[in-house]
This record gives structure tokens, C-alpha cells and sequence, in this order.
């Protein structure tokens, strides 16, 4: 990871808002799996990221999975398909449940057509150094996170999943040249194509939700919005 200071981010266009979430999400995942116990904490490295100090994977496989699925999410981030993404931690077999769910929501991001992505936006971008520092005070608050929130079984694992927008025009990314596959049911939800549709209780995701939810940080730079927080599922507090 390189230090992020000189190339503090100009958020002048769509493109660059996609960028800097990408670098920000790769950033968060290391960090969440390190102050999780996913992985023993002497497999992580010291590094440094919007000039704080950050722990990496440096397991090759590891690092790996995570630039593959930040890449992933990037391509469809730049399509405007995407209202959320967020790092489910399972329970070990059998049963592998989803414990906790760290939401990174992107429903304000701009929504605009692709040939339209590196379209300057309309008035002066926000400082430079602004985004980074909000960044920084992000990955703090998940660094001091794990006081807040109950511990976790050993040998849990862990996804990456996205919710798609609303929109009547978008579709899953399901064909088979494609990274994704469908969620499991009980993390999906109703997709609505008719606002004045009510979206029936029972075809939403038993395990949405959760049963305690804690809010991580908001962050809002420019076209730069995005809401974070941490589901705590009900099978993490069953016994």
C-alpha cells in the first residue's frame, strides 16, 4: 500500500469518486479481517494508508481474493448498478451463518451513464485533503471497533456481497463470464420495480437487518457519499 499523500484525490468526475471508494474499500476489508481475528494477526504487516497506520494481509492469496473483489465491484460501481457492498463473516460449518455484515452504502453516489463517467462535474471539487482525512478517522473507528461488538467463534470465513439499485433497468451480473453469483435467500432482498408496490415481509432476507446495528462513520466529500455501519446477526448471539 502506498502512502496516500501526494495523490490525495480530485474528485472532479465519476471515475475518480469510483477510484478513491476502491482504494478505500481495500484498505477497510485488510483492516476488518485483522481486527476480526479472520486470519492470525502475525500474518498482517504495519503499512500506511492516508497517512495512518494500517495493517495488510500479506498472505499472497489473501491480498489477492481482495483485489480480485474490489476490482469486481469496481467495474460494477462504474455501471451506477450498485446501492451497497458489504464483508459478511460466516460461522464456521455447518452451520455458516452470517455473524456480521459491514455495510459500505453507495445509494447517494451519483447515478449517470457510463459514457458519461470522466464527464467533469459541474463546480470546484472539494479539497484535495479532505477525503483522505475522513478516510483516516474511518479506519480508526473500525480499529477501536471490536470493544463495541461481540466476539466472534474461530474459524469464520467471509464474503464480499453488493445489493443492486432499485432501478427497473438494472440486472444481476449473473452470466457465467462473470465473478458474481447469486447471494444466499436469506440475504436477499425484495427488489421493488413499482414504487407504489409494498415489498412483502416475507420475501425479505431472514438475516437482513440484523439484530444489533452500529453505526461506523458517515463520510461526504463532493460527490463522495457513503454510509458505513456493522450488522450483528441473530446466529451470533444464539447458543
Amino acid at each position: 500500500m502506498a502512502t496516500y499523500t501526494a495523490d490525495a484525490p480530485v474528485l472532479d468526475n465519476y471515475h475518480a469518486v469510483v477510484s478513491a471508494f476502491s482504494d478505500f474499500l481495500t484498505v477497510a476489508i485488510h483492516t476488518i479481517l485483522y481486527e476480526r481475528d479472520i486470519y492470525p494477526r502475525s500474518s498482517f504487516l504495519a503499512a500506511r494508508k492516508f497517512n495512518c497506520p494500517v495493517r495488510q494481509s500479506r498472505h499472497p492469496k489473501v491480498c489477492q481474493w481482495i483485489q480480485d473483489a474490489v476490482a469486481a465491484v469496481e467495474v460494477e460501481m462504474l455501471k451506477c448498478t450498485l446501492s451497497n457492498v458489504s464483508l459478511v463473516i460466516h460461522a464456521p460449518p455447518p452451520s455458516s451463518a452470517p455473524l456480521e455484515r459491514f455495510l459500505f452504502s453507495t445509494a447517494a453516489f451519483p447515478s449517470l451513464p457510463s459514457s458519461e463517467v470522466l464527464t467533469p462535474f459541474n463546480g470546484s471539487p472539494p479539497p484535495a485533503a479532505d477525503l483522505p482525512e475522513q478516510f483516516r478517522a474511518t479506519i480508526s473507528r473500525l480499529s477501536t471497533l471490536s470493544s463495541a461488538l461481540s466476539p466472534l467463534p474461530p474459524d469464520c470465513s467471509f464474503t464480499m456481497v453488493t445489493e443492486l439499485r432499485d432501478d427497473a433497468d438494472i440486472h444481476p451480473p449473473l452470466a457465467p463470464d462473470t465473478p458474481w453469483i447469486a447471494a444466499e435467500p436469506r440475504l436477499q432482498k425484495q427488489r421493488k420495480r413499482n414504487e407504489s408496490e409494498p415489498q412483502p415481509e416475507s420475501t425479505r432476507g431472514k438475516d437482513r437487518g440484523g439484530v444489533k446495528t452500529t453505526p461506523i462513520r458517515n463520510v461526504e466529500s463532493g460527490a463522495f457519499v457513503m454510509e458505513m455501519w456493522v450488522e450483528e446477526g441473530k446466529a451470533k448471539f444464539e447458543e
